[in-house]
């Protein structure tokens, strides 16, 4: 696994008032993709994704109201990859490097994800999604 952070997403509890906030308040440029159900900003080498927290905690497969244990620790770290297999590949390598697979590797509606918890739980996201062309460096270039 690239030493690389794509994507922070936060899990949120109202996504409109999210969105307004990073939006209108702050003045941060907001992407047409992701339409009702996600909001994605653009912060230097690194995307902002805003995502209903209930929905968050059922696309990476983990209990919602398990926050304080550190089951769903309200946010992720993202490694986007440029290659589908890469998927797979880089769950396994965090596998053997002592991750806890928390969602095998599965086709999606944007393309290819999975989750790992690292050995303190926080949750990494390794995903394939065509529609973020990556970045000779690695970073995502975010459609407008």
């Amino acid at each position: 696994m690239e030493p690389r952070v794509s994507l922070l997403t936060l899990g949120v509890s109202d996504l409109e008032r999210a969105v307004a906030f990073y939006r209108d308040g702050m003045g941060w440029p907001k992407s047409d993709v992701g339409g009702d159900e996600v909001a994605f900003f653009k912060a230097g080498g690194v995307v902002i994704a805003l995502f209903p927290r209930a929905s968050f905690a059922a696309d990476a497969g983990i209990d919602v109201d398990n926050v304080e244990s550190g089951g769903f620790p309200r946010f992720s770290l993202a490694h986007n990859v440029a290659e589908k297999e890469q998927v797979d590949s880089v769950l396994a390598e965090a596998e053997e490097a002592g991750a806890t697979i928390v969602k095998e590797a599965q086709e999606i509606f944007f393309g290819r994800h999975g989750f790992f918890a690292d050995p303190d739980g926080f949750l990494w996201e390794v995903a394939w999604n065509p529609s973020f062309p990556m970045a000779a460096d690695g970073s995502i270039e975010l459609p407008t």
